[in-house]
């Protein structure tokens, strides 16, 4: 960032991208050959964060050039359906003190497994409610959620 101009949006994203790349590098090769929970839970965080800044870029950027807004919006639903499959890997993995795997049902409960293992499942309803909100079932179903306009 530069120090005579304020910060923008697009100064943040960069560095955001960067500390994955770096997360990455440092933990992936070297650390468990198996996801752990906590990760997963990191993982559906960003994507719901990534999920949120597309749908605000979306919903802006529609108004003014629908081909741009109508691609930001088949983004994000693609970035939904990313964050849904996390959420079910989370699930799908074992608790890290007894081993169970705990039916992914289970997460319409709230908290399953108590607080504050299961912040995974709150994030995940309160962002699917926005979904239901924003996106069609046949949107969220299609193997290509892009409309093209020519």
């Amino acid at each position: 960032m530069s120090r005579t101009t304020s910060p923008t949006a697009q100064d943040f994203v960069p560095f955001a991208t960067a500390a994955l790349d770096f997360h990455r590098t440092l933990n992936v090769p070297a650390g468990p050959l198996v996801t752990s929970r906590a990760e997963l839970d990191a993982l559906h965080a960003h994507l719901v964060s990534l999920h949120g800044l597309l749908d605000a870029h979306g919903s802006r950027t529609g108004q003014l050039v629908p081909v741009e807004g109508d691609q930001l919006r088949a983004t994000r639903t693609r970035i939904w359906q990313a964050a849904d499959h996390v959420h079910a890997a989370y699930h799908a993995a074992p608790r890290p003190d007894s081993g169970e795997v705990p039916d992914r049902e289970a997460c319409q409960t709230g908290l399953p497994e108590g607080a504050p293992e299961l912040t995974i499942c709150q994030r995940h309803q309160r962002t699917a409610h926005l979904v239901r909100r924003r996106t069609t079932p046949a949107d969220l179903h299609a193997p290509f959620t892009g409309l093209i306009r020519h």
